[in-house]
């Protein structure tokens, strides 16, 4: 018993910014995203849990071991080698996309709380989660605020409870997850473009790598030059890290649309918009127990994803502008850094306020994202396959072959949702 508790605390030892990098995927959009997918489709398209494992675990290796052996996070990297215009315009759209999933995500969040107790004000909620996140960021050090974050992400397993609450057809289940599906129809197009979006997004790449770099100055390793590199065991106890939090975030992708397909597809209830909307069609579907957890997952994933957001937004500016940056500086150390972060979450804060449609904010997001991914992907895989840069750790051939794979893939998505929605 005590041989397999420690090896449990090792690993959880082992556990960080993949983790959370991972748990923050499935934030209350992507929750609604995925809620969406099993309403409208039923298991037709859980076969994507499967189909984006591979793909999101090797995005988030190569960001990992981009940070981990340049020293340096991805907006250092990608300012060092391509034009700035360019990259100052990433970033624009970028910090653009984050800030109304920001929004979206608070007003989930707000709506997650009102689902167990009506009789709060949702403007209340919105400022109380807005300065929650960033008390979280500014305040805490950055060895309470990364255990935080770790901690947090076991909130993901309220959905796999409710997998387990519903009476699910295995059976169906299993072949539906093997065996891919697709009608073809515009708005199932365009959902499968939204689930790549948001299991491949732009603030998941430059968080992961920024987070190596943060683990490695709380080593000790301050300077550029004492980060550079990784030894054989880093880089292993970095993939698992990374493979643990995509397997979790995909997980919990599988269960949602399980879920959904099996109560709200099977009754009939396929209008479902937002987050709140599933877990509360959940109730008389699924008894009160399913929306109870799905709303306390609501609330857990936005507390994560949210400071995650607006802190990639900053890393990336920060970096991109060579300005001094990291969660572990206090504020007066590091003002550029955390002003983005105040900006990002004060205009999300407006975007409720002034009562822009959370699925708009959602929408913007997305071709944000959409724009963005494939270009940063781009720079990414440029990047990783430098000898220059990397030295011995550049990517392999399979590496290669997948992750030009993967921005072949985002970037027929991003133009295939672009014509669908404006065309």
């Amino acid at each position: 018993m005590n041989r397999v508790a420690n090896k449990l605390k090792s690993y959880w030892k082992i556990l960080g910014p993949g983790l959370v990098t991972g748990a923050a995927d499935d934030d209350p959009s992507g929750i609604a995203t995925y809620s969406q997918t099993g309403a409208q489709y039923g298991l037709q398209l859980v076969w994507m849990a499967l189909f984006t494992l591979p793909l999101a675990y090797v995005v988030q290796e190569i960001c990992a071991r981009i940070g981990m052996v340049t020293g340096e996070g991805l907006g250092d990297n990608i300012r060092k080698t391509y034009a700035r215009p360019v990259v100052y315009a990433c970033m624009i759209l970028l910090f653009a996309a984050n800030t109304f999933n920001i929004g979206a995500d608070i007003s989930a969040m707000a709506s997650g709380v009102q689902l167990l107790v009506p009789q709060l004000n949702t403007l209340v909620l919105i400022f109380a989660f807005a300065l929650l996140c960033l008390w979280l960021q500014v305040y805490l050090s950055y060895p309470l605020y990364s255990r935080y974050l770790k901690i947090l992400a076991l909130v993901l397993l309220s959905y796999i409870v409710t997998g387990f609450l519903v009476h699910l057809n295995w059976k169906d289940v299993a072949f539906h997850t093997v065996v891919p599906a697709l009608s073809f129809s515009k708005d199932q197009i365009i959902l499968v473009c939204a689930i790549l979006g948001t299991t491949i997004s732009p603030y998941l790449f430059f968080w992961q790598s920024s987070q190596e770099v943060e683990e490695e100055k709380e080593e000790g390793r301050e300077t550029v030059a004492q980060r550079k590199g990784a030894t054989a065991k880093e880089l292993k106890d970095m993939r698992i890290d990374v493979a643990a939090g995509m397997f979790i975030s995909e997980l919990v992708m599988f269960f949602i649309i399980a879920v959904c397909a099996a109560t709200l597809f099977a009754h009939g209830v396929t209008n479902i918009q937002t987050a709140a909307d599933a877990a509360k069609a959940l109730r008389p579907l699924a008894g009160a127990w399913a929306e109870l957890l799905f709303a306390v997952g609501i609330i857990g994933t936005g507390l994560l994803s949210v400071p995650v957001l607006a802190g990639a937004s900053a890393y990336a500016i920060a970096e991109a502008f060579r300005w001094r940056e990291g969660l572990a500086k206090k504020f007066g150390q590091a003002q550029g850094f955390y002003m983005v972060i105040v900006v990002s979450m004060l205009a999300a804060v407006a975007i409720d306020i002034l009562g822009i449609d959370p699925i708009k904010a959602l929408l913007y997001s997305a071709v944000g994202n959409g724009i963005v991914a494939p270009v940063v992907l781009f720079f990414i895989m440029r990047i990783s396959s430098d000898k220059k840069i990397m030295g011995t750790n550049a990517n392999r051939p399979m590496t290669q072959v997948v992750g030009w794979g993967i921005t072949a893939i985002m970037a027929a998505a991003s133009i295939t949702t672009l014509i669908f929605l404006f065309v």
